[in-house]
């Protein structure tokens, strides 16, 4: 028989389908739901999708866009990075002046906030995380303040950040205003915590740009060692002068 009359007469030959129990497509299926959620998991298929922002014509645009998240948790319960990240919510996001004001003015200021309550403001691209790829080597400065000036001073940090005051390039993550309910606490975050020049730098214009008596206390805490003791006020180094 010629190779191609072969050929010919293979391909009409019909192979029935292997038969397959519903046990077997149950397992079948299961293996391939499990391999598939392993497969995000490792390739980062469930990652946050970041909001664009973009100046729109005619507006003055800032160096660098934002996010603001807002959270609050139940005082006294300690939550976990994956608890935190899931309380953590985008309240908007905007890349010129007239966007943050636009934004800005119908926020409820942070002393009328509820306890446990946090504000954060962020560069596009950063969560206000600890274990976030641009804060897991640095750490914030913090200023504790008596009830009833974090609004005024929360309004400085942040006009002071997005008018590029602190003069640190892009080391500069974010800011935080934390009310809580004997105190209120407002924290500054950058990327080096091993940059003293740097972290020095910011905690010298921090005080400046909120008017800080000379005898203020400010501490800083790196996000290694709040991600040791999971805490962000605890333990931090104490410096005043």
């Amino acid at each position: 028989m010629a190779f191609g009359a072969i050929l010919d007469h293979f391909e009409r030959i019909s192979v029935p389908p292997r038969s397959t129990s519903d046990a077997d497509q149950k397992e079948q299926k299961d293996a391939q739901k499990s391999k598939e959620s392993e497969e995000e998991e490792e390739n980062g298929s469930n990652k946050f999708e970041w909001p664009e922002v973009k100046a729109a014509p005619g507006e003055h645009a800032l160096q660098f866009s934002y996010s603001l998240w807002f959270s609050r948790r139940s005082p006294g319960n300690k939550t976990s990075s994956a608890n935190y990240e899931q309380n953590i919510k985008i309240v908007g996001s905007f890349a010129s002046v007239e966007q943050f004001w636009m934004l800005y003015s119908h926020l409820a200021r942070p002393c009328d906030l509820t306890s446990s309550s946090d504000y954060h403001l962020f560069k596009l691209g950063i969560k206000p995380m600890w274990e976030d790829s641009a804060n897991k080597k640095g750490g914030k400065w913090i200023v504790r303040l008596r009830k009833g000036l974090a609004s005024r001073l929360w309004e400085n940090l942040i006009l002071a950040m997005l008018g590029e005051q602190f003069m640190v390039g892009d080391e500069i993550c974010g800011a935080v205003v934390s009310i809580r309910f004997a105190e209120d606490i407002i924290s500054i975050w950058n990327r080096t915590s091993s940059e003293h020049f740097i972290t020095n730098k910011i905690r010298d214009t921090l005080k400046r740009v909120l008017n800080l008596p000379p005898n203020t206390i400010l501490e800083y805490k790196t996000h290694t060692d709040s991600i040791k003791d999971n805490s962000s006020f605890r333990n931090t180094d104490v410096f005043m002068r």
